[in-house]
């Protein structure tokens, strides 16, 4: 990959990707706050629906919840707390790889349902199933680095993409020079998984960021008796 391509990628295409999500997130929920929503499919077809979707569901946040980690999290931190590389890179080697299994089971199964259910592909957008084929790419590629991760249980490649992203997010320059030489699986993925944040608000999964929390602290519901 050319010196300028790997800049852009992932030292200016990072910042154009959050900076999508930042503002398409508030515009969209500003301008046109019914559209924010799953645009679930249960009441045409429940069948497949209530296991793809706690097996996907299951598997995301999971392998989420690890990037996020993983990647942000200080490596003094780690070192702190006695977690040598290598056992990180294990660790995240095993559980992403489970995850990821049950993430494909559950994506899947949704995208079958989606595709081959005459009346719910009738009540999908070009969106609604371009979003899944792109989640399963992107959870495919991510499957694909188990391989070569596995050539480096010593932990050294991981570290190269904590560097990465948290030059990134600390606004810091030369973050693209960490993952100059690694693998193009990682290199594909990563750049895939920018491109899902930068769409993220023009689709369904900005209801990834809807969570009921009022609900918990709502009052009590009156109900009365009708009156005869």
């Amino acid at each position: 990959m050319g010196h300028f391509m790997n800049f852009f990628l992932f030292q200016i295409f990072p910042y154009i990707a959050i900076a999508a999500f930042l503002l398409g997130c508030l515009l969209r929920f500003d301008r046109d706050p019914y559209s924010w929503r799953t645009k679930s499919s249960q009441l045409l077809r429940r069948k497949q629906l209530i296991m793809g979707s706690i097996c996907f569901h299951l598997g995301v946040l999971t392998i989420l919840l690890g990037h996020f980690v993983g990647l942000l999290t200080p490596i003094q931190v780690f070192d702190a707390l006695g977690i040598s590389h290598g056992a990180k890179q294990i660790l995240a080697i095993t559980a992403g790889g489970i995850a990821g299994l049950f993430c494909l089971v559950g994506l899947c199964m949704l995208l079958h349902r989606r595709l081959f259910d005459p009346r719910i592909r009738n009540n999908s957008s070009f969106a609604d199933i371009a979003v899944l084929f792109l989640l399963l790419a992107q959870l495919l590629l991510g499957l694909l680095t188990i391989p070569s991760s596995m050539k480096h249980l010593d932990g050294h490649e991981m570290v190269k993409f904590m560097n990465w992203a948290q030059h990134i997010v600390t606004f810091r320059g030369g973050a693209h020079e960490f993952v100059a030489d690694v693998a193009l699986v990682f290199k594909l993925h990563i750049t895939l998984g920018l491109f899902l944040l930068l769409v993220f608000p023009f689709t369904r999964l900005v209801h990834a960021l809807s969570a009921p929390v009022g609900y918990v602290f709502r009052p009590y519901q009156v109900v009365r008796k009708r009156a005869r």
